[in-house]
């Protein structure tokens, strides 16, 4: 096995690549539904990668329902279903479960941000997320991308007025991560409409600025919570709908 091209790219860069190939055999053919793939180190060989590599790429492979693993046998390619029309691509649900995760550290970090907000804010702090809350209102007719911006501000100056600067340093290096319809259809997943969608998250952020107006620590606090959790709570949903429609295809 040549370690050279490893070295060279991250370990999630390679578990694309070998997740992108063997999808790509299956869809052609290659790989039939009820064939076994072939054994792990017949894929570290082809691939150029190591066993974690191609473990990691199985398992992608399990929850978007293209194959599943018989203990002490083998990974077998899976039948299809003409009639399931809920599909999902390896690669989106390793976005959904990294969009997850990146919500569960914004929820530790953005909830005391809020609650210190909520203490150290200014009058130039509170005029400034009411202008980023009244853009992206104004957006709401428009596409879900256009209220991005206004959205992501609007978090980014509540850790600003926390007047602690990590707070903005490490949300601001989450980048376009911070905004999790900015990776992948939220409301789509979720099987709502995507007005409805940001009408909610609107209140939401409203819910959240209002505490903080008041001076009200514990109550920025749950706001921002229940907040970052709707959305961690809806992209579950649509993680298990998806991956359980899969496996019974």
């Amino acid at each position: 096995m040549t370690s050279s091209a490893p070295e060279r790219r991250r370990s999630r860069s390679l578990t694309d690549d070998v997740v992108e190939a063997l999808s790509e055999q299956i869809r052609q053919g290659r790989y039939r539904p009820g064939s076994k793939l072939p054994t792990e180190s017949a894929i570290m060989h082809e691939q150029s990668v190591s066993r974690t590599v191609v473990r990691e790429a199985i398992s992608r492979l399990q929850a978007a329902g293209l194959v599943e693993t018989r203990h002490g046998i083998g990974t077998f390619v899976m039948e299809s279903d003409a009639g399931h029309t809920v599909k999902l691509a390896a690669n989106q649900i390793f976005t959904m479960l990294d969009t997850m995760a990146v919500l569960e550290l914004r929820i530790s970090l953005e909830t005391e941000a809020a609650a210190l907000a909520a203490v150290r804010r200014s009058d130039d702090d509170l005029q400034s997320l009411r202008t980023l809350l009244d853009e992206f209102r104004g957006q709401l007719g428009a596409s879900s991308g256009g209220s991005v911006p206004a959205d992501q501000a609007f978090h980014l100056r509540i850790a600003q007025a926390t007047g602690n600067q990590y707070f903005q340093d490490i949300l601001g290096q989450l980048g376009k991560n911070l905004i999790p319809r900015t990776r992948i259809d939220t409301a789509h997943l979720a099987l709502d409409d995507q007005q409805n969608y940001l009408r909610r998250l609107s209140q939401e952020h409203e819910d959240i600025y209002f505490a903080i107006e008041r001076g009200d620590p514990e109550a920025a606090r749950a706001a921002m919570r229940t907040h970052l959790s709707n959305s961690r709570e809806r992209l579950r949903k649509a993680y298990e709908r998806m991956t359980h429609g899969a496996a019974r295809a």
